[in-house]
């Protein structure tokens, strides 16, 4: 990378990209599989992190790749790994205990065809319920939606920020389009290389209540590393604040509650979307990734013809960003959401927050959407 600093403009994919943004955060450990979309996130950090004095390991399988990542996550070093759909059906129970451990991780999830192996090589918007409700119990996971190469570092910079400030795993969800086409991006919107990191211990903390303490349910439990000067206790079982195995007790199901507490308390602070509103508009597009790119098209198209049209770009897909959807559906009778898949995934998460507006789905399954194809829902 430094040899590129006197380069501003550079040409790289999404994949390159989500790589680039990890080592900027300061990812000193990487494992995967190699799996088609998601192989040059993997080739990426493999050539990348040795120089580094990081690691990167090709894993026998998706399964032993995150759990190299959730151990060396534990011990304090930031960590990523690399998956498509299949891959990420096998690392679902390694991710709950992430969450339950509150273990810090990021996942980088390229969307390919499904279900099952599906079309390696066709793109798809299908895996975000997947994704999102992997957990027993229905915690949030945090999910952030690169649409370009460029966003696909800073939002991979942005899922390290949350892991560790959480203590969560949080997932970059690409899509094959978004994750291989190669384009400009501008290196110089990026920040240097970081080895800061927020799994420093705060000032006063007191580890000593242990592993999991907390005073109120919203609160972050201090982070200790395995093998350091205090005593860890990490245990995927329910448990209390100090790690000990209990069942129902009040002080347990406390625990339970403070995994989705700590995410819906800040849940107002992390929306982060690409707001485009005409307060005289009576449509309102939405969309994300690789759709997004189509839909901004579709939206200037018909405003060239003289229709007044609203347009948001979805960036962190979960949380629901309710604050940004509420003012959004304010001024608009008519919703059209645009997503690559066959029943409108995530149309049926926002309809929810959407109170009676009528909502219009523009999907596909194993072809991309056109800008014409959402014109067409804007005209009707």
């Amino acid at each position: 990378m430094s040899s590129e600093a006197s380069r501003s403009i550079v040409l790289r994919s999404g994949n390159q990209m989500v790589a680039d943004g990890a080592l900027r955060a300061g990812c000193r450990f990487f494992a995967g599989y190699p799996i088609t979309p998601a192989t040059g996130i993997f080739k990426a950090m493999i050539d990348a992190l040795p120089s580094r004095k990081g690691l990167a390991l090709s894993a026998p399988d998706e399964i032993s790749a995150i759990a190299y990542c959730i151990g060396a996550a534990m011990r304090g070093y930031k960590a990523m790994t690399a998956t498509s759909g299949p891959g990420w059906a096998l690392m679902i129970e390694s991710v709950q205990y992430a969450l339950m451990t509150e273990t810090p991780l990021v996942v980088a999830l390229v969307q390919r065809l499904g279900p099952s192996t599906g079309g390696a090589t066709q793109g798809a918007q299908g895996d975000i319920l997947l994704a999102e409700y992997a957990t027993s119990g229905g915690y949030t996971i945090p999910i952030l939606c690169p649409e370009t190469a460029q966003e696909c570092a800073s939002l991979t910079l942005k899922a390290f920020e949350w892991a560790e400030q959480l203590r969560t795993p949080v997932i970059v969800l690409s899509d094959k389009e978004t994750g291989m086409t190669i384009e400009s991006v501008d290196l110089g919107l990026l920040p240097a290389e970081s080895d800061v990191s927020t799994f420093a211990v705060p000032d006063g903390a007191d580890l000593s209540k242990g592993t999991y303490w907390f005073d109120q349910p919203a609160d972050i439990p201090a982070f200790a590393p395995v093998g350091g000067d205090e005593r860890v206790i990490a245990t995927g079982s329910a448990h209390d604040k100090k790690g000990t195995l209990q069942k129902n007790s009040s002080e347990t199901l406390d625990v339970l509650r403070h995994l989705e507490e700590k995410i819906r308390w800040r849940a107002g602070d992390m929306e982060v979307v690409d707001a485009d509103p005409d307060p005289e508009a009576d449509t309102l597009v939405i969309s994300y990734g690789i759709t997004a790119r189509a839909a901004r098209t579709a939206v200037a198209k018909a405003r060239a013809q003289g229709q007044r049209v609203a347009f948001m770009s979805i960036k962190s897909l979960f949380p629901v960003p309710t604050y940004a959807l509420e003012e959004a559906f304010a001024t608009a009778d008519r919703v059209i959401v645009a997503e690559e898949n066959m029943n409108g995934l995530y149309r049926s998460v926002i309809e929810r927050v959407a109170d009676g507006h009528t909502m219009v789905g523009v999907n596909s399954i194993g072809t991309m959407i056109t800008p014409s194809e959402i014109l067409a829902a804007i005209q009707r």
